[in-house]
């Protein structure tokens, strides 16, 4: 049984956080000169790896190893759903990405990026429900990618929307590197389709023989993290590197990447390069690098006003350097500041969302959901 429903069976989740008597803020802190606190709205939940809001209070989230469900972050009462699809909840596969539609209602469509078991491995799927309820019906996979290796590892995988009718999705290299620079494979890449998971008229590789045409752009290691800035029409995806290197990447089509032929990481085993270079001029160059990594869980582009000078920042979840990293970008797409934040909280902070106020919530990997918002009088 998935830990959601344990510990809904054994009551230990459901409290209230009223207005009138909040409890004391687990942090307290300020960024730009805006004083900000972090309060706990959920806990003993398995690895919640993604968040999505349905509703102006219900928080939507799935846990890693297959399990569902929403949160009130009003009364911060749990309820379980029903209906999500066997996962291969081994390794870093599980249950993984939920998003919805910049124009969601309720009763449209859920998106959904899991590890389907596939024989004796997994491979990374893209699919699609709706939510009746406190069960998902009308389950469809939209896209099962050719990606199966013998390890369970780097299966991606994030969704983003880019509001004309296209998804892209990420799937890693699957441990395997020449998955980076092979258009065979899913492996490795960004890929678009539409929201019905159909082939798009104008994909880079759509005529090329042997190339797989729903591949966008190639050459990533394990993308966990993708955001489309609406405003200015960019998609952002942040990577793990290997030991140092993780990158954070404006995404263009068809472009490749460079992984693993250009890296600027180092073997797990000793000082020694990843690659030939860290740099070769047919490849695209990272926006940001990590050195060392950050091991970086999610990306969001706030867009909320309850912190102004946060506007079209990037915020990524830190795994490895267990902080919440905000990156600056000018007008030509550079990144240009960063700053660590929610540190001394030594949180593996793994999902990102955002509310209706500009409120932001986080998922950790010790199972908590919690929220940041600014200082009230």
């Amino acid at each position: 049984m998935p830990p959601l429903r344990q510990a809904l069976s054994a009551t230990l989740l459901i409290f209230a956080l009223l207005p009138a008597a909040r409890a004391e803020p687990l942090y307290q802190g300020s960024s730009e000169g805006m004083p900000f606190e972090v309060e706990t709205l959920a806990t003993g939940l398995g690895i919640p790896w993604s968040l999505v809001f349905i509703g102006p209070q219900q928080l939507l989230f799935t846990e890693r190893d297959g399990g569902l469900g929403v949160l009130n972050v009003d009364t911060g009462q749990l309820q379980a759903i029903t209906g999500a699809p066997e996962v291969r909840a081994k390794g870093q596969g599980g249950l993984l990405d939920v998003a919805t539609t910049p124009d969601y209602r309720p009763g449209d469509w859920l998106y959904f990026t899991y590890s389907k078991p596939q024989e004796d491995r997994g491979v990374t799927a893209l699919a699609r429900a709706r939510l009746d309820g406190l069960a998902l019906t009308d389950w469809e996979d939209l896209v099962v990618t050719r990606s199966a290796t013998g390890t369970d590892r780097h299966y991606g995988s994030r969704i983003a929307f880019d509001g004309q009718g296209h998804l892209f999705f990420t799937v890693g290299d699957r441990g395997k590197r020449p998955n980076g620079q092979d258009l065979t494979t899913h492996a490795g890449a960004v890929l678009r389709v539409t929201l019905e998971g159909e082939m798009p008229d104008d994909n880079p590789f759509l005529s090329q023989e042997g190339a797989l045409a729903e591949i966008w752009s190639y050459g990533h290691r394990n993308p966990q993290g993708i955001a489309y800035d609406a405003a200015n029409d960019r998609l952002w995806e942040i990577e793990h590197g290997p030991r140092g290197g993780d990158e954070i990447n404006l995404i263009e089509r068809g472009e490749n990447y460079g992984w693993p032929v250009v890296s600027q990481g180092k073997e797990y085993w000793g000082p020694v390069d990843v690659g030939e270079a860290d740099h070769r001029p047919d490849m695209k160059d990272p926006v940001k690098v990590y050195i060392p990594s950050i091991a970086p869980g999610s990306l969001l582009l706030y867009t909320g006003d309850a912190f102004p000078a946060w506007k079209g920042n990037l915020f990524a979840g830190a795994l490895k350097l267990t902080h919440l990293n905000r990156i600056t970008l000018n007008e030509a797409a550079e990144a240009v500041a960063e700053e660590r934040l929610l540190e001394t909280l030594e949180e593996r902070i793994r999902a990102l969302a955002q509310d209706a106020r500009g409120w932001l919530y986080l998922s950790t990997d010790s199972g908590s959901i919690l929220r940041l918002r600014p200082v009230q009088p």
